[in-house]
């Protein structure tokens, strides 16, 4: 065959890691207009050729027809859900993260959009002659002659099980007795309403009608208002849906159904004017220092280390409003869907529908939407968790990370990302600056801004010259020796007692759910663990029940141990649903406020009960560490925490870092307004420099002694940490897989002569060893990730995919992940 012929590489979804390639596919000549980069098609892809979706990499000519290559079959979009800088962030996860294309694609492209394809099986309307037919096909025929149901027909058949069937109905397909046929069905729909208006033929004088009197307020309507959907004519007019369709009938209306946003904003109208804005002069100069860095239009990152209550969030409005009027756009991203009700509701008032929202709290059909705002450029602004560093913006001006240091913001599936890291992509792409704020800045992040990698500001005094909370630590030993045997110290019941005879608020932390951690039986000397996973199960007093935090298990606790069955059983342990118990004895006319897992769940949680504690509906808020950060209500004074002192001893190398930074953060939503705060931390290591310095909110101290030890022990900053992770449901298998991966990366430095350093630590037992049924096994690699470093272990990723002897091993490498659990 002669001229050009169009070839495209496709990355398939159903492809594992191993396998997963840029496939070519030649494109037929009526396809090749629907083509373009980042576009879904429907290929056959395999042995069995079995259709599956893909997306286009990219195209090619080529002069040279192939024969061998198999064609695209049909165009899944309309146009690209990706944007040309998402495809290169999706090759950058591709290189950086070790996930497949699909994993990439799947992360930049909310779920909603994600199709899946039907197959139906239906008898051709011709004679079939069943003597030359077996026992098997004429048990098919007669099936989908009796079945009552497509439904019914598609299970049948689509059960790859049985394969004395599935070959009886392959020769009933070949011999054209039935016909296969596919459907492609997306997750979430688009949402339409129904518009009406009067037609074009009864405005031209062209229909007469006679109107009943309910029709003619319809058509009244309509002739002053023009177009309106078909719910708002029928409130308007107080008619019903048969009126609007009989005049539809003589031709005087015309319907028309237009798509609708499913609303993920609530109620927004601007009240506010960023311009309104006072700074104070502390503000004002960090102001100006970034506005320089955003008006050369280089891409570069800085650090915003300010206290908490400096007033952070009011210099991202007066930036975001800079970048808007220079006609770019904005992100703003924060580590928990907790915050994002509050800091939307403020921003809403700023800058109205000009934004768009993006968490996991959303339904998937209002998630569905907001993208779909962004990507036609209605949405200028998007606030969000983790996933909103991938929202398609164009002409990006600044990024703002609140509280950059959180765990939260590092993915621990794949792809495991960090969104600091692709925020700094899209910042090279968009020339932008990469702002990452808190008063407890990562200990990576302020080391790169000591060494100049990044720009520095800092705000050292709080907004309104509010003075920072008085704390003090509390000896939990001498508590018990004095004879309080209760889980709050005698110190801070009267520092409760004395805010709630004011009218003030107060908050307590303790960040762990449940009633008690641990319930171990005395006969046999056994705590009563999860049959999944290596750890204690949680007693819920609320349902009565054991569970899981892992795995999700649970079980009715009837007061007698599974493995004796005696009826000796010790509770120890405090979670937050005790602790709520004992407030509510101590102050039985206070409102207690409870916010952790169990009692979060529904969609608007967050919102409804941070709004009724911000309306003083309750006086004491209780909670895990959800309530923590980034929450500013003006009447709490008082902020006590129960315990943290397990957070100190987890074995990582990062405990002292998260404890420092959680003690900080939640003493820092005392005295926010112009009532002084005070704050109570109770341990039983008083003397431990982690809580003293944190009770000074002494960041500059603890960045010191944290980071001389990081270097002594070399930890990040001063190298990456890879873990290799490895679980499978023998133990033998997984002691097997981290052997031969521990030999294939010693022959690979061997035989490649590495340069880059590294250091092994393991393989080893995770520290919690079973989860959900599987043992979990580790390789730590202390290195410097360079693409050379990042050859090797994909390398290893392949030939353990392609390894029959490990496939019932999953794998998975992490470049400085959580190595905690």
């Amino acid at each position: 065959m002669r001229g050009v012929f169009t070839v495209a590489k496709i990355a398939v979804s159903c492809a594992y890691y191993g396998f997963d390639s840029e496939y070519s596919y030649s494109v037929p000549q009526d396809l090749k207009p629907y083509i373009s980069d980042g576009i879904r098609v429907v290929v056959p892809f395999g042995k069995g050729n079995k259709k599956t979706i893909g997306f286009v990499i990219r195209t090619y000519e080529s002069a040279e027809y192939n024969g061998a290559l198999k064609p695209v079959e049909s165009v899944v979009d309309e146009r690209s859900l990706v944007t040309p800088e998402m495809m290169k962030i999706i090759f950058w996860l591709k290189e950086n993260t070790f996930c497949t294309y699909f994993d990439a694609y799947k992360t930049v492209v909310p779920t909603g959009f994600s199709y899946r394809i039907d197959l139906h099986y239906n008898l051709v309307n011709t004679y079939i002659d069943e003597s030359e037919l077996s026992d098997e096909e004429r048990g098919v025929i007669a099936f989908m002659r009796t079945s009552s149901s497509q439904r019914e027909v598609d299970k049948f058949l689509s059960l790859t099980g049985n394969e004395k069937r599935k070959k009886a109905l392959d020769r009933l397909i070949d011999r054209g007795y039935i016909e296969l046929s596919d459907t492609l069905k997306r997750r979430v729909g688009d949402e339409n309403i129904k518009m009406v208006e009067l037609s074009r033929d009864y405005l031209d004088g062209n229909i007469t009608a006679t109107l009943t009197p309910k029709q003619s307020l319809i058509v009244k309507l309509l002739d002053e208002v023009g177009c309106a959907s078909e719910k708002e004519v029928r409130y308007m007019t107080n008619c019903t849906g048969d009126i609007i369709k009989r005049l539809e009938n003589k031709n005087v209306l015309h319907s028309f159904k237009t798509e609708h946003f499913r609303d993920a904003l609530g109620e927004s109208e601007n009240s506010y004017m960023p311009e309104l804005i006072e700074l104070s002069d502390e503000q004002q100069t960090v102001y100006d220092g970034i506005s320089e860095l955003i008006d050369s239009n280089n891409p570069c990152g800085a650090l915003l280390y300010g206290v908490t209550g400096s007033g952070k969030t009011l210099v991202y409005i007066k930036l975001i409003d800079k970048v808007l009027k220079s006609g770019k756009t904005a992100i703003l991203l924060v580590p928990e869907i907790s915050l994002t009700p509050q800091l939307l509701s403020r921003f809403k008032s700023y800058f109205g529908m000009t934004i768009a929202v993006l968490h996991s709290s959303l339904s998937l059909g209002q998630r569905t939407d907001e993208f779909k705002r962004i990507l036609n450029g209605s949405a200028r602004i998007v606030i969000g968790t983790r996933s909103a560093v991938f929202a398609p913006l164009r002409n990006i001006g600044v990024i703002i990370m609140d509280e950059e240091g959180e765990q939260t913001y590092k993915s621990d599936s794949s792809p495991r990302y960090h969104t600091r890291d692709v925020a700094i992509q899209r910042c090279g792409h968009n020339n932008c600056i990469l702002l990452l704020a808190s008063a407890t800045p990562s200990l990576e992040c302020f080391y790169y801004a000591k060494s100049n990698r990044f720009h520095l500001f800092e705000m050292k005094k709080r907004y309104s010259d509010a003075k920072l909370p008085d704390v003090k630590i509390v000896d939990m030993q001498k508590q018990a020796a004095s004879g309080n045997d209760g889980l709050l110290s005698f110190e801070l019941i009267q520092a409760i007692k004395d805010r709630l005879s004011k009218g003030e608020q107060s908050i307590l932390l303790l960040n762990r759910r449940g009633f008690t951690t641990t319930v171990s039986c005395l006969s046999c000397s056994t705590a009563i663990s999860c049959p999944n996973c290596s750890i204690p199960l949680t007693y819920h007093k609320k349902n009565d029940h054991l569970m899981c935090h892992y795995c999700g298990y649970t079980m009715k606790f009837d007061g007698h141990c599974p493995v004796c069955h005696g009826d000796k059983l010790q509770m120890s342990g405090v979670g937050t649903q005790r602790v709520e118990d004992e407030v509510v004895r101590l102050f039985p006319d206070a409102g207690v406020l409870r916010m952790d897992a169990d009692t979060t769940s529904s969609r608007y949680s967050y919102e409804e009960k941070f709004s009724a504690f911000e309306k003083g509906e309750y006086d004491i808020m209780l909670g895990t560490q959800m309530i923590a950060k980034g929450l500013d209500f003006p009447n709490v004074t008082l902020v006590g925490v129960i315990s943290l002192d397990k957070s100190l001893f987890t074995g990582d190398y990062k405990s002292y870092e998260r404890t420092f930074s959680l003690l900080t953060q939640v003493v820092g939503r005392s005295g926010r307004g112009d009532k002084p705060g005070e704050a109570y931390i109770q341990t039983f290591v008083p003397d431990h420099y982690v809580l003293e310095l944190a009770s000074k909110q002494d960041y500059d101290g603890f960045y010191e002694q944290e980071i001389a030890l990081r270097q002594a022990l070399m930890y990040p900053p001063f190298c990456d940490m890879c873990v290799i992770g490895l679980s499978s449901q023998m133990e033998s298998r997984c002691i097997a897989a981290s052997d031969w991966v521990t030999k294939t990366l010693s022959e690979y430095i061997k035989n490649n002569k590495v340069s880059f350093p590294l250091r092994a630590i393991g393989p080893a037992p995770c520290a919690i060893e079973m989860i959900n049924n599987r043992y979990r096994y580790r390789l730590i690699l202390k290195t410097r990730n360079c693409k050379e470093f990042r050859e090797m272990i994909k390398d290893m990723l392949y030939k353990f995919y392609k390894n029959r002897d490990l496939s019932n091993v999953r794998i998975f490498a992490d470049i400085n992940g959580d190595i905690g659990l």
